[in-house]
C-alpha cells in the first residue's frame, strides 16, 4: 500500500444550517476540515496508507479533530499534541447570487506554536511515497514555515514526490507575503495544483487575457499560463482547475493538465455543469483525486479524468471531506451523472 503524507492545520468548521445568514442563525452544524486534512481524508477513502502532521490540544476538542481523521481511515500517529486552542473558521453557505462567506478565528492556534523539533520526521517520512502541503501552511506564520521547510527537505531526501495546491488566501496574507515565502519553496515541489487566481496571487504570473470573477474561459490563456509555471519551476506536472462561476449554485467544472506524459500539449477534461450543494473543500477533493490518479493511473488523462470527477461529487457532499469511492468516481467517469437512483 502506497504512503502519503500531509502537513497542514485541521480546524473545527462551523456552519450556519442550509443557507441562513450569520445573524438569522441561532446555533452551527460542527464539522472538521482544513486544507491538508480534506486531502488525506480523499486519500484514506481511496485505499492509500494516509497520514496527517499537525499539533493539537490535548483537550477534547483537540481530540474529537484527531478523532474525525480516524473515523475516515486517516493515520494520526504522528499528531503533536501541545497548545491551547484549535482554529476555527465560521461558513455561510450562498445561495444564486449571493456568495458563500467565510470567517476566520485561528490566531495562535495550536499548529502555528508548533516547532521543527516536536516531530519525528525520519519516522514519519519512512517510506513515504508522496508529500502533500498547501499555501495555506507557510501563510500561518514563521512557525509553521520552518516546520513545512523540514518537511519538504525530508520528503526530498526520502524520494518522494511532493505535491503543492497554492491555495492563496487574502485573509492570511499579503500578496507580497505569499510571494516572498512560496517562490523559494517552489524548488522542492515536482507537483502544483492551482487555480489562475492563486497563480497570480502566490507566484506573480498573469493568466493572459482571463478574469478570475467571470464565467468565461480563455482556454489558451490557461494553458499558456501551465506551460509557463512549468518551465519556470522545473514541474513534472501542472493542473490548474477551471471554475465557471454562473452563480453560487451553479458552476462549470474543469481542469487542465500540462507534463511529459500523455502529450506535449496542455491536456483538457470532461466539463461538469454542477448544482452546488456544498463547494467548500472541492480544491482539495480535485488534489486528492490528481494525487491517487498520478499514483495509480498509467496515463495523465486518467489522472486528470479521475481528479475531476471526483471533484464534481465532493460539490454534492456537504462538509468538507470528499467521502468517495474509486468505484463511484469511476462509475461516473464512465456513465456520466445522470443521477438516477443507484438500486
Amino acid at each position: 500500500m502506497k504512503k502519503t503524507v500531509t502537513f497542514g492545520e485541521i480546524m473545527v468548521r462551523l456552519a450556519t444550517p442550509g443557507h441562513l445568514r450569520f445573524v438569522q442563525s441561532d446555533r452551527f452544524d460542527a464539522t472538521y476540515a482544513g486544507g491538508e486534512a480534506n486531502v488525506a481524508v480523499g486519500l484514506a477513502g481511496y485505499g492509500l496508507d494516509s497520514h496527517f502532521l499537525t499539533r493539537l490540544p490535548e483537550h477534547e476538542m483537540g481530540q474529537s479533530a484527531v478523532n474525525a481523521l480516524r473515523r475516515y481511515g486517516v493515520k494520526t500517529g504522528h499528531i503533536v499534541r501541545g497548545g491551547d486552542r484549535i482554529g476555527i473558521y465560521f461558513l455561510e453557505t450562498g445561495a444564486s447570487q449571493r456568495a458563500s462567506k467565510v470567517i476566520y478565528d485561528r490566531a495562535g492556534s495550536a499548529v502555528t506554536e508548533m516547532r521543527p523539533e516536536m516531530v519525528d520526521w525520519q519516522g514519519l517520512f519512512k517510506d513515504v511515497d508522496w508529500f502533500h502541503w498547501t499555501g495555506i501552511t507557510p501563510a500561518l506564520g514563521k512557525n509553521a514555515q520552518d516546520c513545512l521547510t523540514k518537511a519538504c527537505q525530508t520528503a526530498r531526501e526520502a524520494g518522494a514526490t511532493i505535491s503543492c495546491d497554492l491555495n492563496f488566501r487574502k485573509k492570511l496574507w499579503t500578496v507580497a507575503e505569499a510571494q516572498s515565502v512560496m517562490n523559494p519553496l517552489m524548488e522542492y515541489v515536482d507537483v502544483c495544483v492551482a487555480n489562475e487566481e492563486d497563480i497570480q496571487k502566490s507566484l506573480g504570473f498573469e493568466a493572459g487575457d482571463t478574469d478570475v470573477e467571470s464565467a468565461e474561459l480563455d482556454e489558451a490563456g490557461y494553458f499558456a499560463l501551465a506551460e509557463s509555471i512549468r518551465k519556470a519551476y522545473d514541474f513534472q506536472t501542472v493542473a490548474i482547475t477551471l471554475r465557471e462561476s454562473f452563480s453560487a449554485s451553479r458552476n462549470g467544472w474543469s481542469a487542465i493538465l500540462h507534463d511529459d506524459g500523455d502529450c506535449m500539449e496542455p491536456l483538457r477534461s470532461t466539463r461538469y455543469d454542477i448544482q452546488i450543494v456544498d463547494r467548500v473543500g472541492g480544491g482539495d477533493s480535485f488534489a486528492s483525486g490528481l494525487i491517487y490518479g498520478l499514483m495509480t493511473f498509467e496515463r495523465s488523462s486518467e489522472a486528470l479524468e479521475f481528479a475531476v470527477a471526483a471533484s464534481c461529487l465532493k460539490h454534492t457532499i456537504p462538509g468538507d471531506f470528499n467521502l468517495v469511492t474509486r468505484e463511484e468516481v469511476e462509475k461516473l467517469m464512465n456513465e456520466g451523472g445522470a443521477g438516477r437512483v443507484d438500486r
